[in-house]
């Protein structure tokens, strides 16, 4: 996941992470969409769990935001779980002005929905 990253001086992958006392204490992973134009998907993003709740989070997807829009993207792709314990991970995005766009039933396993988000990057 993370080798084009290392190996490919073009890739458009973008890892991320902020750092408290040169400590990493979360990390992002976006991608760009193949066969589209200026659509990037989030892979992943994650704060350490003793400190989040501290807006950590909301600052990594506001730099990542603001990463694609200077750099001519359109849109940000995110997928998370329709678990009752991804509740919290839903409303995050939301609270982000993030618009549900879609639901695949079953698709992480039987009865684990994906929900898909969607955001135009202004």
């Amino acid at each position: 996941m993370i080798s084009d990253f290392f190996d490919n001086p073009d890739t458009e992958e973008l890892w991320f992470t902020a750092t408290e006392n040169d400590v990493p204490i979360s990390i992002g992973y976006c991608a760009p969409e193949k066969l589209t134009s200026g659509t990037f998907n989030l892979y992943a993003i994650g704060v350490r769990s003793d400190i989040q709740g501290k807006g950590i989070g909301r600052k990594m997807m506001l730099y990542l935001e603001e990463l694609l829009k200077q750099n001519g993207h359109r849109i940000l792709i995110v997928e998370t779980s329709g678990t009752n314990d991804f509740e919290p991970t839903r409303k995050f995005y939301e609270k982000l002005d993030y618009y549900k766009e879609a639901v695949i039933r079953d698709f992480w396993k039987e009865g684990d929905d994906k929900v898909i988000y969607w955001k135009k990057l202004k």
